[in-house]
């Protein structure tokens, strides 16, 4: 609808046509240098802060880099032996009953992709969902990868601080690089927004410089909620049938439940039973 309604050929904030922000783009060369000299790495940070991005940028590099393979595993509540199978099935592996050959398997065509010159990074992302006792497993299974493989778990803030049980020292000594995503400042965050509606076709002037402070300073630093909100901007604008975000329709937006603090929708009942 926005794309028919504007004229323009591709979608905003495409996540497969999103650039790297430099802070992206700092942590995306060492993931890669890291692949090379073998690692374990772990990538924190709140929701919407830009990890998924990160995760398909790596993607789309093993598409164009042949010298590289990624293989991602999102489905981490699944038991470890599940999980085997998934990795098998990622790497085009065929998987059968026999759980231990799997293991076998997958130390197998990772030792080839060894011998074709490739660099192999598994990435497993939601890692904080991970039961501890799955991912030492799994550690112990990328013990007998070749040594140019990258693990890079992915997760929100909580996974690091459960690594850094004393418990799970054996899993904390072994990684090579760690890294938060921070929120974006308010330049930044605008900086962001006016870049990807060039990118896709559209000025700076498809919204108001009052709409525009409104939508950086309500996203609060957050790469989802402001992909979210200025979508959610144009669709309005569109059922306006107007060229131009204005104050009024980002406020017309913003009145969703979803986007106001708990506080400001509650019924009034129910505020003054609050402590």
């Amino acid at each position: 609808m926005i794309r028919s309604y504007f004229g323009i050929k591709d979608t905003p904030f495409s996540l497969n046509e999103l650039s790297l922000l430099p802070q992206q783009e700092d942590v995306f060369e060492m993931l890669k240098v890291h692949a090379q000299q073998g690692g374990f790495c772990v990538i924190i940070g709140e929701p919407g802060t830009g990890k998924s991005v990160l995760k398909q940028a790596l993607c789309k590099y093993s598409d164009q880099e042949k010298r590289s393979k990624v293989v991602t595993l999102s489905r981490t509540l699944h038991t470890y032996w599940n999980m085997v199978q998934l990795l098998c099935e990622s790497l085009k592996i065929e998987a059968n009953g026999n759980p231990f050959k799997n293991e076998k398997n997958l130390v197998y065509e990772a030792q080839n992709l060894n011998r074709s010159g490739k660099t192999l990074i598994t990435i497993v992302d939601d890692a904080h969902l991970l039961h501890i006792e799955s991912l030492k497993r799994l550690r112990l299974l990328f013990e007998d990868f070749p040594k140019n493989h990258n693990l890079i778990l992915i997760g929100l803030p909580s996974l690091l601080m459960n690594l850094n049980l004393r418990v799970h020292e054996e899993i904390k000594s072994r990684l090579t690089y760690s890294v938060i995503m921070r929120k974006l400042n308010f330049e930044d965050l605008q900086g962001f927004i006016l870049r990807e509606l060039s990118g896709c076709g559209l000025g700076p002037q498809v919204f108001t410089e009052e709409a525009l402070h409104l939508v950086s300073k309500s996203a609060e630093g957050i790469l989802r909620k402001c992909r979210n909100l200025v979508l959610s901007c144009l669709l309005e604008a569109v059922r306006h049938q107007t060229r131009q975000v204005t104050l009024e329709i980002v406020n017309s937006v913003l009145i969703q439940p979803h986007w106001r603090k708990e506080t400001e929708f509650l019924l009034p009942e129910i505020k003054e039973r609050r402590p």
